[in-house]
């Protein structure tokens, strides 16, 4: 459950952390742009190293580490897909630029996670929500996609503190056939689902007792303000995104085995 610590927001004081989440939002987008119009394993090695010295200036260095650690199962699926494909088409031989392609592919999964992680563990669901109402989204959406980025996290550690509860009782999650594990975690999966029921109707009773929904024309005590940080940080997306573009019509981006055999 290590992957959904990076939908947690960590509420830390850092430059990251008070620029407006809809720049930090153009950011993530710009950095998802950018992986998927390159395919070489150069560039999106270096969009993923662009993401550290972000880490670091927020202090959010140890659950950014576990979101990744939680996705190494998704992204080796990822990896190995990728490279019995390439495996099949290189006449069922490994080369060198099959396993390249595999890392790759799994490199740009990894960088659009941490992209979209430091987005979540940098950004308040009330700044989230606050930022979508002024980019005109109707409230009944902001509402339905914070209350999301909230109880998902929830959720997870309410499924970790079963499994840890069932396990405590005897359930071995580990043992057996793929059919037997995923039988074994019917008595995770149930008790999860009812509080999951319950938590939504107790939502919807305090809802009610709020008469939410009887104000069409919502208030907020706050409202978002671009600041310097946040036109120098958008700036800083914008020539991300050009020098990008740049590079990809312009110049012509090595293999990584052409590099090392010096045969570009």
């Amino acid at each position: 459950m290590s992957f959904f610590d990076g939908l947690r927001f960590r509420r830390v004081s850092s430059p990251i952390h008070n620029l407006d989440p809809r720049i930090k939002f153009i950011y993530a987008c710009v950095i998802f742009a950018v992986a998927i119009i390159f395919w070489q394993l150069l560039p999106l090695v270096a969009l993923f190293v662009l993401q550290i010295p972000l880490v670091l200036v927020a202090g959010v260095k140890r659950q950014w580490i576990r979101s990744m650690k939680g996705a190494a199962f998704l992204a080796s699926i990822i990896f190995f897909t990728n490279f019995f494909v390439s495996f099949m088409s290189a006449g069922y031989r490994v080369t060198f630029t099959a396993l390249e392609s595999a890392l790759a592919m799994t490199l740009r999964f990894l960088v659009l996670l941490g992209s979209f992680s430091i987005f979540f563990l940098t950004t308040s669901p009330d700044h989230l929500g606050l930022a979508l109402e002024q980019s005109r989204v109707p409230y009944e959406f902001c509402f339905a996609f914070t209350t999301a980025v909230r109880f998902v996290p929830v959720l997870a550690e309410e499924a970790q503190t079963i499994m840890d509860a069932q396990k405590a009782r005897g359930l071995e999650l580990e043992k057996g056939n793929f059919l037997k594990r995923v039988r074994n975690y019917i008595p995770i999966l149930i008790p999860l689902i009812v509080s999951a029921i319950r938590r939504s109707l107790e939502l919807a009773e305090a809802m009610e007792s709020r008469a939410w929904g009887a104000t069409k024309k919502r208030t907020n005590l706050y409202v978002l303000k671009l600041r310097r940080g946040d036109y120098l940080f958008a700036a800083i997306t914008a020539g991300i995104l050009a020098a990008a573009i740049f590079i990809r019509l312009h110049f012509y981006i090595p293999r990584l085995e052409e590099l090392l055999t010096g045969t570009i």
